[in-house]
């Protein structure tokens, strides 16, 4: 037995001790203890220190709710942060740390902190950090980031696995309480598919630390006997450790379950957490109330705790918070605090009621009505209370403090996709609106006895069941509805004239004074305050603080809470680890492998593949006698200029557009001309961010008059069609057209070089002489004899005489086999990425090492292509800006070393000759480069200001990195056939 544990009671197994160590020292608990269970059962009070005054905090709470008890459990690449003690079960063998301390949590240097509070108020550092300016770097910036965070997070590889999934159900319902066992049971009865999902590891919310019965049955066996009959319902499923973090659109909730979290050893072939995507057709969110803290002097003492959850700790874990015990309490449930502490053997020295009327109590322990406690006293753990009413006051002694200032429903979800929650005098709290497709029912719509909560969950599905036309088919509401009998709440925001630091958010040290200062000051706003104030923020999201930090806003500012409002509700309701959110996607599954529909084809020629984005392209076709990379690369270069050479394009961007409009439409997506490009024609096209610069190039073809083919690059062909579809159904709606992504479905095959024609003859059954099929012809086409339907498109990114052909993706590899075999004669050869690398450079062609998002298409020598008469395309009017058309901008030019046997790489510097190494004289910077077997050296692009005028010229390549420096000539881009013979041959 633990100091704090008791004899007998509870839903603990006695029989199953666990061992834990809590900051190194050893400990024991039982299993079906949290974490905050065990260590309250050993007597550890202390568990953590706050924020910025680094002061004493114990546990507060028993649930998601909980702003102390943050602890870093695990070790190596499992250590967790920032955990939370009160929903972290515990497990044989568990390790957990405090935080947010040095040297220790005993003794913490940061509680220094507490003795500057006077300079430390809120906004001090909007005020503090300004001056002197010096300062900032050297002295400010480095000490907020040592000081931000709490917990440490690890370095290590996290060594599990995480899952996501889908699930569709008619209704989803958020908790298992009373209202969500009610209506899941109604729902279930009826033969609708339910998913019932609540963040605890029992099923039952305040059922499982209930004593009074609920009509005649005891409340264990009434939840018991609610679980076993959704046991055996087939439609229904019960996601127990799971919750519900957010609500999206068409009704998609986010959701995670903690499937190995509790246990000791971790099952390699299952997930530790899963990522549940709910659709739902409906949802009741019987996520309950939180209880609210109450305000006044020393509140944050360790042996401070919310009467609710000291009530669950005394009946789900049998542990008593302390040997004698003061309930101070704004409503009725401090009573039931009391009685069951009674009950239990712990000494109860006091009630305070805040109210002057209470009601009745039969108990032992004295009730001072009308009257608060003003101050707590104790350092790290609790010694007793002050209490004070009209005229008097009196100390005593305790060492347990549960106090309750009411419930908060819990409507986050609700309010999550803009809806306003709405301030009810009668509830003393904020309610959700109402919203399609999601209801709140129980303590979560401001319900407060079980009986109502079980009542309204039974209407409530049954309600929801009628709008989906489901009905009840022969079950009824599984329970009767009941009249909440629960007087009209009034709730007291803070203890007046209390001394001391009367805390409102524990976590970040935000109190009653630092509120009123935000107030004065000009921060009232809501959302101002929490900023100014860091009231609400961090892991706990002001679950504890915020409806208090909203009255205490209120009072200042004399108005009601309503008029006030609260801070906005985004997801995730609780922190969602990284692990969940990323799944299966980590590692070499970070993102799918994508396959070409030639790789295949590739391998049988022993290709090398490199990750290209997504895809494994083939990147050389090494041989027999070649020593490296570029032996294959150059003889595959010489080739293709010499004879003919295949290489795979299918991982280009393709995507069809049709309709009426679709000129239209591509003529204004593109800055040049495409409206009335012929049919059978293709069109090198480059398309324009908003601001002016180039996103993307790539060709378009006309294959009829309302049917388009469109190619991008390999890395942007996800980026431009989601482009296309913002264009169509944002920008211009009223254009007729249809946009689909097919890059999946051709495989395309580019054949270059002299002889490509004489090889493709023998295949295309069309007339693809130069007569009938020109430069920037594009047209279906059908091959060996009408045996397959494909296109052709007569366009060259290596300067040669090429075709680029696309069949349906199953054929590829045989077309490929056919293509070398009919080209075997002819020297034929399979090329790569790398080689056709080399050739776009030889030919000045540009890809995004040029195009890299600060380049117009001025600077590539495209100027003349943009559509002057055009009325309108994407990026016009920005790219008239006054800095886009400077004439001193850098642009494109080719450079060459001067002696041959000289290299540089991308990314070199280029200087002028006799200048000194400095960002004034930098001229510009290699964008590309690459050996080329043409012109025997290291060939290279760059943007070089006034680069075109100053062909000709010396200049200094520079690369600091590589201590590289060598002397260069800038030249004309285009390094072979200038006069573009080839590539109309």
């Amino acid at each position: 037995m633990t100091p704090y544990r008791l004899a007998t009671g509870g839903r603990i197994d006695r029989t199953a001790p666990l061992s834990f160590t809590f900051d190194g020292a050893p400990m024991t608990g039982l299993s079906g203890d949290t974490v905050a269970s065990a260590l309250l059962a050993n007597g550890r009070l202390l568990v953590g220190r706050s924020f910025k005054y680094h002061r004493p905090r114990g546990i507060l709470t028993a649930g998601a709710a909980e702003p102390n008890a943050l602890l870093t459990i695990g070790t190596g690449g499992r250590r967790e942060p920032n955990t939370r003690a009160t929903v972290a079960e515990l497990h044989d063998g568990l390790v957990a740390e405090s935080q947010n301390r040095w040297p220790s949590l005993e003794f913490d240097i940061g509680a220094v902190n507490g003795l500057l509070s006077p300079f430390l108020s809120a906004g001090f550092y909007y005020k503090t950090f300004m001056w002197p300016a010096v300062f900032w770097e050297r002295v400010y910036e480095p000490f907020i980031r040592k000081a931000a965070g709490l917990g440490r997070a690890t370095y290590e590889a996290d060594p599990d696995a995480y899952d996501k999934c889908w699930a569709h159900c008619d209704l989803l319902v958020v908790g298992s309480g009373p209202a969500g066992l009610a209506a899941a049971l109604t729902a279930g009865r009826a033969g609708a598919r339910v998913l019932l999902a609540d963040e605890g590891f029992e099923g039952g919310g305040s059922l499982l630390c209930e004593t009074t019965p609920i009509g005649e049955t005891p409340a264990p066996d009434l939840l018991s006997g609610m679980l076993a009959e959704l046991d055996t319902l087939p439609n229904v499923t019960r996601l127990q450790r799971t919750t519900v973090f957010g609500w999206y659109d068409d009704n998609v909730f986010g959701a995670v379950e903690r499937v190995q979290k509790h246990v000791a050893a971790i099952d390699p072939d299952r997930p530790v957490e899963r990522l549940w995507r709910i659709a739902a057709r409906h949802a009741i969110v019987a996520a309950g109330a939180e209880e609210r803290p109450l305000v006044f002097g020393g509140n944050d003492i360790p042996g401070v705790m919310m009467a609710g959850a000291m009530r669950s700790y005394l009946n789900r874990q049998a542990i008593a918070p302390g040997r004698a015990a003061v309930v101070f309490t704004a409503t009725d449930s401090g009573y039931a605090t009391a009685a069951d502490l009674e009950a239990r053997g712990v000494s109860v020295e006091a009630i305070v009621d805040s109210r002057e009327h209470p009601p009745a109590w039969t108990g032992r322990a004295p009730v001072f009505k009308g009257a608060v406690v003003s101050e707590a006293h104790g350092g790290k753990a609790l010694k007793g209370v002050t209490i004070s009413w009209n005229g008097g006051s009196t100390r005593v002694a305790a060492d347990a403090l549960a106090i309750c200032g009411g419930h908060s429903p819990v409507i986050h979800l609700a309010c999550q996709r803009g809806g306003k929650p709405q301030w009810s005098d009668g509830a003393s709290a904020f309610l959700a609106p109402e919203v399609r497709g999601l209801t709140l029912a129980g303590s979560a719509a401001g319900l407060a006895s079980i009986a109502a909560c079980l009542g309204d969950g039974a209407a409530k599905a049954a309600a929801a069941l009628d709008g989906l036309g489901l009905g009840l088919g022969k079950a009824a509401p599984a329970f009767a509805a009941v009249d909440d009998d629960t007087p009209l709440r009034k709730s007291m925001w803070a203890v007046t004239g209390s001394r001391g630091k009367a805390f409102v958010d524990f976590q970040n040290d935000v109190h009653v004074r630092d509120l009123n200062l935000a107030v004065g000051e000009g921060y009232g706003h809501v959302e101002l305050a929490k900023r100014y104030t860091t009231n609400g923020m961090a892991t706990d999201q002001g679950k504890t603080s915020n409806v208090n930090a909203i009255g205490i806003i209120a009072d200042a500012r004399r108005i009601s809470p309503a008029d006030v409002g609260t801070t906005t509700f985004r997801p995730f309701y609780t922190p969602v680890s990284f692990g969940a959110l990323t799944g299966s996607h980590k590692g070499r599954h970070f993102q799918p492998v994508r396959r070409s529909p030639l790789h295949g084809w590739a391998e049988k020629q022993g290709a090398v593949f490199v990750e290209t984005g997504l895809w494994y392209r083939s990147a050389w076709f090494p041989r027999a006698g070649e020593t490296g990379w570029r032996d294959s690369v150059d003889r595959e270069v010489l080739n293709v200029r010499e004879n003919a050479g295949i290489c795979d394009v299918s991982t280009l961007g393709k995507i069809e557009i049709f309709g009426p409009d679709a000129a239209e439409f591509i003529n204004r997506v593109y800055c040049n001309a495409f409206l009335k490009i012929p049919v059978g024609k293709a069109r090198y096209g480059i398309m324009l961010r908003e601001d002016g610069f180039i996103y993307d190039d790539g060709t378009t073809s006309r294959l009829s008059d309302d049917h388009f083919f469109m190619t991008t690059t390999t890395a942007l062909a996800a980026g431009v069609m989601t482009h296309l579809e913002f264009c169509a159904q944002a920008l211009w709606p009223e254009l007729d057209v249809q946009i689909a992504s097919v890059t999946d479905q051709w495989a395309q095959m580019a054949v270059a070089g002299p002889k490509a024609r004489a090889i493709l003859e023998t295949i295309v059954d069309a007339d693809i002489s130069d007569a009938a099929f020109p430069y920037l012809a594009a047209r279906e086409v059908s091959l060996g004899s009408g045996a397959l339907e494909g296109r052709l498109f007569r366009i060259s990114f290596s300067g040669e005489l090429a075709y680029e052909l696309a069949v349906p993706a199953g054929y590829g590899e045989a077309v490929a086999d056919l293509i070398l075999s009919a080209g075997k004669q002819h020297g034929i050869m399979p090329y790569g990425t790398e080689a056709l690398g080399v050739l776009r450079i030889e030919k000045g062609h540009v890809t995004h090492a040029e195009i890299n998002g600060t380049v117009t298409p001025g600077d590539l020598g495209f100027g003349r292509m943009v559509s002057a008469p055009k009325t309108d395309f994407i990026g016009k009017a920005m790219l008239a800006r006054e800095g886009l058309q400077d004439p001193d901008r850098p642009k494109l030019v080719g450079v060459r070393p001067l002696n041959p046997k000289d290299t540089f790489r991308t990314g070199a510097h280029i200087l002028k000759e006799g200048a000194a190494a400095t960002l004034e004289n930098d001229q510009g910077y290699v964008t590309s480069s690459a050996y080329s077997p043409h012109a025997g050296s290291t060939i290279g692009l760059a943007l070089v200001k006034h680069g075109p005028e100053r062909i000709g010229e010396t200049v200094v390549l520079w690369n600091s990195l590589r201590g590289e420096i060598v002397r260069g000539v800038l030249c004309d881009p285009v390094f072979v056939d200038p006069d573009h013979r080839r590539l109309h041959g």
